[in-house]
């Protein structure tokens, strides 16, 4: 499994990114001064950061994602079910599932994707 482990800020910060990429640094630093309360320089750092990390490319100050919000998404709800559960989707479900009554559409959606996924 890529690992693709960002922490609270980094994901919230990715976010910003994935909605509105590519973005001038410029303007995404006004975005994170009005969405997360950010500085500058905290925008900036964390452009570098995720850089290094290979999740994101900053060129000619226009920063874009080089990982897709899915991989993300994926890895970690997989490291969630490793960790918590032993890995087993069933176990999971159950535990999620408990004292939680799914809408028919939400039933009908999740036997659709366990149809899909056994094909």
């Amino acid at each position: 499994m890529e690992e693709f482990k960002l922490f609270d800020a980094e994901y919230k910060f990715m976010s910003i990114i994935w909605d509105y990429e590519p973005i001038n640094s410029t303007k995404l630093s006004k975005l994170t001064e009005e969405i997360l309360g950010w500085k500058k320089s905290t925008t900036y750092n964390m452009i570098k950061k995720l850089s290094e990390k290979g999740l994101l490319m900053n060129e000619n100050a226009t920063v874009k994602s080089l990982i897709k919000k899915e991989q993300v998404q994926k890895y970690e709800s997989e490291a969630i079910i490793e960790k918590s559960f032993d890995g087993s989707l069933p176990v999971f479900l159950t535990a999620f599932l408990d004292n939680k009554n799914l809408s028919k559409g939400e039933a009908l959606e999740l036997k659709r994707i366990i149809e899909e996924a056994t094909k």
